[in-house]
């Protein structure tokens, strides 16, 4: 891991269990050597920032790292301002739509109030 590196703190980012546990199962059935999972940001979705997340083999300076038992989770500074405080969820309910859920993500403005919440909800 590059030393330039920022550490986050669960005050920064925060996974639930479940979370941590699906994307620590994901990290083990990669195999490439990667630095973790990135999360990142992108425009779009009704509160006008749409999330996602891929594995990565770079570092990069502007980054910044939470790091959880078997993996990292990684973040550039320009993602991070829009996840400041937000958990990251992974919710199942049996149905096939297994997915992760950002929570306390702060409103941008715009918007139809249910986007992004764990209700899920349309925009039309």
């Amino acid at each position: 891991m590059s030393e330039s590196a920022a550490v986050l703190t669960n005050e920064d980012l925060s996974l639930t269990s479940p979370a941590q546990a699906k994307m620590a199962e994901l990290v083990g059935q990669v195999e490439e050597k990667i630095e973790g999972i990135r999360v990142y940001a992108t425009p779009g979705g009704c509160s006008g920032i749409n999330f996602g997340m891929t594995f990565t083999d770079q570092l990069n300076d502007n980054d910044a790292v939470l790091a959880c038992e078997g993996f990292n989770v990684i973040v550039d500074d320009g993602t991070m301002q829009y996840l400041k405080g937000v958990e990251i969820d992974f919710v199942d309910n049996g149905d096939g739509g297994a997915t992760f859920v950002f929570n306390n993500l702060q409103p941008m403005g715009g918007g139809c109030g249910t986007c992004g919440s764990s209700q899920g909800g349309g925009c039309s």
